[in-house]
Parts: structure tokens; sequence; C-alpha cells
């Protein structure tokens, strides 16, 4: 498989509003490659949801992870925030840097196959309920698809939804999502990009960046972290057990977001 023995790069492009996305391309079209891209589009989705008249619940598991609730018009809103504006700037910036990229969903050639939720045990009004709905968690790449494209020299720009046994949509986490191509591709390094210099220790202080994270501390603190940091480092906590892969978790809005990250700017884990 490609990137085996090649140093492949996995960078996970967040999906706020203040990513800098033509930076990231710059800093990408300087390396000799090769890496895969994974993307997430939430602002983009939050504002289309918002102008569509599209409601967005928020399911918190009993467990305590955050998910959005997805149901037919939310995959819709998913389609033209992820598949659609969000990944095909990423390839435009990327062609225009010289990198010859191609956006792709999971649904793409089966490129990423989930198995869909049985459901989501969530709390309300003091009882324990299941919540079912169009999301699952990934559990297979089409490896024959990934070597053709990184063989044949492209970039592949990767997105949720995935498809499901169905052969249906469905949502999922691009952290799992990453984990899952991390393992595959036996990526050499897995840069997470956000807007944050790193992961802080005190959420509201930008300069409690933590500079190393053990995989010890790591698991202390996704017990302790709660939201969307939470599911964030338990998908970094297993991509850190499963390999010897370096992860840094970066500032995605700086100049060279990238190149920083690369440098060990941010937040190192392992």
């Amino acid at each position: 498989m490609p990137g085996e023995s090649d140093g492949l790069l996995l960078v996970k492009i967040g999906g706020g509003e203040s990513i800098n996305l033509e930076g990231i391309a710059r800093d990408l079209a300087g390396l000799s490659g090769p890496f895969v891209i994974v993307h997430g589009a939430n602002a983009l989705r939050d504002s289309l949801a918002r102008r569509l008249g599209v409601e967005k619940r928020i399911l918190t598991s009993v467990s305590g992870h955050e998910s959005v609730h997805s149901d037919r018009d939310l995959i819709d809103v998913m389609l033209m925030a992820y598949a659609g504006l969000r990944n095909k700037r990423i390839v435009e910036l990327l062609q225009g840097h010289g990198v010859n990229a191609i956006g792709l969903t999971g649904l793409d050639g089966a490129l990423v196959r989930g198995r869909r939720n049985r459901g989501i045990r969530v709390r309300e009004g003091g009882k324990t309920l299941i919540r079912r709905d169009l999301s699952g968690k990934p559990v297979e790449v089409n490896r024959k698809l990934l070597a053709l494209l990184l063989d044949g020299g492209f970039t592949p720009v990767v997105t949720v939804p995935l498809i499901d046994e169905h052969n249906a949509a469905i949502n999922s986490e691009n952290d799992d999502v990453v984990t899952l191509l991390s393992d595959e591709l036996r990526a050499d390094c897995v840069i997470q990009l956000i807007e944050a210099p790193g992961f802080l220790a005190d959420p509201d202080d930008p300069a409690s960046v933590v500079a190393r994270l053990g995989r010890a501390e790591l698991a202390r603190r996704e017990s302790e972290a709660r939201g969307r940091m939470k599911r964030k480092l338990l998908a970094l906590r297993r991509v850190a057990e499963s390999s010897t892969t370096r992860v840094v978790i970066a500032d995605g809005r700086v100049e060279h977001p990238v190149t920083e990250a690369l440098a060990g700017r941010g937040t190192v884990i392992g």
C-alpha cells in the first residue's frame, strides 16, 4: 500500500470557519508527499442548516460523547456543506497550488464503509432512551481504490458521509475516519488542525497549550474533557495506541499551519 514506507502524512482539517485553507494548501504543495486529507465542515453545515430552516439537534450519550442527530434532512445539508462546497473549495485551492487533488466522500467507490448505529443511549428527562438515526462508525476502507489513487499521483480529499451496510449515506465522525485511515495506510504522522494553538489545559486560556501528551496522560485528559474535544481525544488515543504514528494537534488558523505542525508546534501525542 502506498505510504507504508514513504512517510505518508494524514492531515485532518477542522470544520471551523477561521481555518486557513489557503495556508494549508500552500504548505502541502511544498511537501514531497504522499498525503491524504480528511476534512470537516461543521460551521458551514450549521450556517446552511439555519438558512434552510433545518433544525440541528445535539445528542449526548450516557458516556458523555456529543453527536449530531442525523436525519434525512441533515444528511442532505451535509451533502451540500461537506461533500459539496467545502470539499470542492479545498480541491480548488490544492489544484491552484499544483497538487492533483481529488475530492471524495465515503460514498464514492465505497471508499469508506460504515456500520449504522443500532441506537445511541441518551439521558433525557431522567430516563435512559435509545435514539436511532442515520449515523454510524467507519469499519472498512476500499484499499484498492486508495492504492489506485495514490499510485496514480492523486491526493485524496476525503469527507463524510460514509456508505453503510445497506448502501445508504450515513453521518460519522471524521475523527473516526482519520483513525481508520491511519491504521490502513500506516501513516507516519497525523496532523489535526483546529481553531486553537493545540490542546488546552484550560479551554478558556489560549496560553495553556499542553506541549506533549503521553498515552496515560491522554487517557486522563479524555476522561475529563467534555463535548467534541472528548470525542476527538478518544479518536486520537486510538491512533496513538494502535501504532507508532506521530500525532500533532496544531493551530489551523496560522500562516503556515502544516509547516508549524510538522515542526512540533502545538501538542505532540505519543
